[in-house]
């Protein structure tokens, strides 16, 4: 381990985080910390997605209806919705309870983030708000009914973004939502992905027609280097998803869902009944979105927890140390490199920090070990296939109660981030690591699972 600088080697939390160990630190957010004045922009993104949905039904045929799971929490819609299933996952669970020889109290649910349509994981929220409120500016701009969907299929528009191009740096997954959907939309589109990329990302993102442009170093290298290519060109526009006003609210529409998903559900969220959500956590964006959108819904009836890997936990770092996107793993000895490679960051947002690090109620780390063995569990349990990053917080439930000496009562919910995509060699690939994981830590789940 690195020696720490003499004003963080007295902190403990930091002190298990340079170890690489699992550890947890949970926290009372209190109703104190207010709410960052992000509201508005939360509802025009919600009513952005609303005035697409007619052109993702038309574009991408696999949205023209509302799935089965979604039909009761969202009646009202006829289709070309972006949102995925809320289930429970009583299998897992007792899995879970299983190898760790303890209860949590509550039920244990999964967002399926993983599935949802077009991209397949979470930054499709993010990434394809920030691609249409771009593409509704370009209309705008040049005299297109920018609130006509139909507009956005026309050759008059394909003309206009044929002109511009959107650029963004990617570990991966948000390179694909943004990618993806703005081919379709007629933008030229750059990613710029770090090393820890799959090659299939890029092959993917390359079939669709994006530019890929790949990078030696870590996520923030490929960050600066888009950046630095879009301020070159005009008619550039870059994701910044260090910070990202447009992604943070196409994240926070998701609790406006989840909310209307747990009514249909039966499920009752308040104080007597609290959800806790664990949220993967690579640069802090989608989790932090997710967040605010959670505590505006909900209020203090939701805790929101962070989960990072073990060597990669940079807004864990960042939040702890106060110093947000002035720090990274490095820093305090950690590699940054992880399996789970949507994860794999080194230094958090400038943004998510400082702005919804007051609402964050804890932050946990779990080596690769448990991220890969999760893999496994969420197959041969619930037949849920997802990407390693996916699963960072399935065990976190079982830590509550021994973190903080209270009963890990209400509804526990672990958001999936992706795997829809994943072409099968990959996935068998990840099936056959995580189950072996399973099968070798099942008689001794307390050396891998907990901390």
């Amino acid at each position: 381990m690195t020696d720490l600088p003499d004003e963080l080697s007295t902190d403990e939390i930091i002190r298990s985080l340079a170890s690489g160990a699992p550890t947890t630190w949970l926290r009372s957010t209190g109703t104190e910390a207010a709410l960052p004045e992000f509201g508005e922009v939360m509802d025009s993104a919600a009513a952005r997605f609303d005035r697409f949905a007619s052109w993702f039904a038309t574009t991408f045929p696999e949205t023209a209806t509302v799935p089965a799971e979604l039909a009761s929490a969202f009646p009202e819609t006829d289709g070309g919705m972006i949102e995925s299933a809320l289930v429970p996952a009583p299998a897992a669970q007792h899995r879970l309870v299983d190898l760790f020889g303890s209860e949590i109290t509550g039920q244990l649910w999964l967002k399926r983030d993983d599935s949802l349509p077009v991209s397949g994981s979470i930054k499709a929220r993010g990434g394809f708000h920030e691609v249409l409120e771009f593409a509704e500016a370009i209309a705008a701009e040049h005299g297109v009914d920018a609130h006509d969907p139909a507009a956005y299929s026309s050759r008059r528009f394909s003309e206009i973004a044929a002109n511009h191009r959107i650029v963004v740096g990617s570990t991966g997954n948000l390179g694909l939502s943004i990618g993806i959907l703005s081919a379709r939309l007629g933008f030229a589109a750059s990613v710029h992905m770090s090393a820890d990329a799959r090659e299939w990302k890029k092959t993917m993102l390359r079939d669709h027609g994006v530019g890929v442009i790949e990078h030696a170093g870590d996520f923030v290298e490929a960050v600066e280097a888009g950046r630095a290519s879009a301020e070159a060109d005009e008619n550039t526009h870059f994701v910044d998803d260090e910070d990202s006003v447009s992604l943070f609210a196409g994240y926070s529409v998701a609790a406006l869902r989840l909310q209307q998903q747990f009514a249909a559900a039966g499920v009752t969220i308040d104080e007597q009944n609290p959800l806790t959500v664990y949220l993967p956590c690579g640069i802090g964006g989608g989790p932090g979105g997710v967040t605010f959108g959670l505590k505006r819904v909900f209020g203090p009836a939701v805790r929101c927890v962070f989960v990072e890997p073990s060597q990669a936990p940079a807004m864990f770092l960042g939040v702890r140390t106060g110093r947000h996107s002035g720090i990274s793993v490095q820093d305090i000895g950690l590699t940054g490199a992880t399996a789970a490679d949507g994860l794999a960051v080194a230094r958090p947002s400038r943004f998510i920090g400082p702005t919804i690090g007051p609402l964050i109620s804890g932050f946990a780390t779990v080596p690769d070990e448990v991220i890969r063995a999760g893999v496994g569990v969420l197959h041969e349990t619930e037949g849920v296939d997802v990407e390693p990053s996916a699963t960072a917080g399935l065990t976190i439930p079982w830590r509550m109660g021994t973190a903080t000496g209270e009963t890990s009562a209400g509804v526990h919910l672990v958001w999936l981030t992706g795997g829809a995509m994943v072409p099968a060699d990959e996935r068998a690939a990840y099936l056959d690591e995580g189950r072996g994981l399973v099968d070798r830590i099942s008689s001794t789940a307390s050396a891998i699972f907990t901390d």
